[in-house]
């Protein structure tokens, strides 16, 4: 997965990225190994459990770079993981909707991201593409079947 994220992740020169995880270190030696210090802001979010599981507290800890203490967090990440779930049936957990293949897993997935930043109304009839300036209007099923496509990633 980190892989994949450096390969689409690539900062303009001396731009930073925010990434944000959980308490988990992994993360820690691993983002270096990727990307320059110069190009990350990166910070987690380390959610404090007494010995019966129940919440104590939230600890934002700076890791490296200079990242706004109060932009860290993981709600994002955890709110797409939900929507991911409930609308691709591949990603359920406990399914009988498995992919037998990688590529049919990746291909799922590859349409409901396009579904979610073409075609999904996200504000008054603005997708996050349109915000992005990507596109000018929300696609329909026929724009994405219908397209000649110049640039295929």
């Amino acid at each position: 997965m980190i892989y994949d994220f450096r390969r689409r992740v690539r900062p303009f020169r001396e731009e930073r990225i925010g990434v944000f995880t959980d308490g988990n270190d992994d993360y820690t030696y691993v983002l270096k190994s990727f990307f320059p210090m110069v190009n990350i802001n990166y910070g987690q979010l380390a959610r404090i459990r007494d010995a019966h599981g129940k919440l104590l507290r939230k600890e934002r800890r700076i890791i490296y770079g200079d990242p706004d203490e109060d932009d860290i967090d993981t709600v994002n990440v955890e709110n797409f993981n939900g929507i991911l779930r409930e609308r691709v049936g591949r990603l359920v957990r406990k399914t009988k909707c498995f992919s037998k293949k990688k590529t049919r897993l990746i291909c799922a997935v590859t349409l409901f991201q396009f579904y979610w930043n073409f075609m999904s109304e996200f504000r008054r009839g603005t997708s996050p593409a349109m915000l992005e300036n990507l596109t000018e209007s929300l696609w329909s099923w026929d724009d994405l079947f219908y397209a000649r496509l110049r640039h295929i990633n």
